[in-house]
């Protein structure tokens, strides 16, 4: 059974993002603020009790991205819509995301192994993003006015963003056709 808590945690992760668009939806920023802290301790949660007790799957390191980009990418879009993020913003995010998941199953239709590994600049990115949420969340929840801050943490979801989409084109596509080319 403990084998399963953190694949749980995770399917539950999962549950949240339609409760969570659900309360942007209605302009409850206080309770998808909560929830969004929820979350973020349910995927902790499930990453050390997978590791502590030696309950790795692989079901769940596939499913454990998944849950998190879910949760980003609803966020992005119910605050794009609601207009408290910039709309360009979600489409720079999501088309990074994008190129990402058509490159991965490009190369595995191919034939060729490509670790999933996230890239530092990829982890630096995720954190830009989920800080972004977090400060938009707060500003609107009217528990702490950032503005300069969101403003930062807006260029800086745009440079990081664009930074970890070019090194994994450049770690897949182009390293690749470098190391292929030197094969032959």
């Amino acid at each position: 059974m403990l084998s399963q808590i953190p694949n749980l945690l995770t399917l539950a992760r999962i549950a949240v993002c339609p409760i969570l668009v659900l309360l942007l939806h209605d302009g409850n920023y206080e309770m998808a603020l909560v929830l969004f802290f929820a979350a973020g301790i349910t995927d902790g949660l499930d990453g050390y009790i997978a590791k502590r007790f030696d309950c790795v799957s692989n079901f769940g390191a596939v499913l454990d991205p998944v849950a998190d980009k879910l949760l980003i990418a609803s966020t992005y879009i119910m605050l794009a819509i609601l207009g408290d993020i910039p709309f360009w913003l979600l489409i720079v995010v999501m088309f990074r995301d994008l190129v990402i998941v058509v490159g991965y199953f490009i190369f595995v239709m191919m034939g060729i192994d490509i670790p999933m590994r996230p890239t530092y600049s990829s982890k630096v990115n995720t954190f830009v993003q989920i800080s972004l949420m977090v400060a938009v969340l707060l500003e609107k929840a009217s528990i702490i006015q950032v503005p300069l801050i969101v403003d930062g943490l807006i260029f800086g979801v745009l440079i990081t963003t664009v930074v970890s989409g070019v090194q994994y084109v450049w770690l897949w596509g182009i390293r690749q056709e470098f190391e292929g080319a030197s094969e032959k």
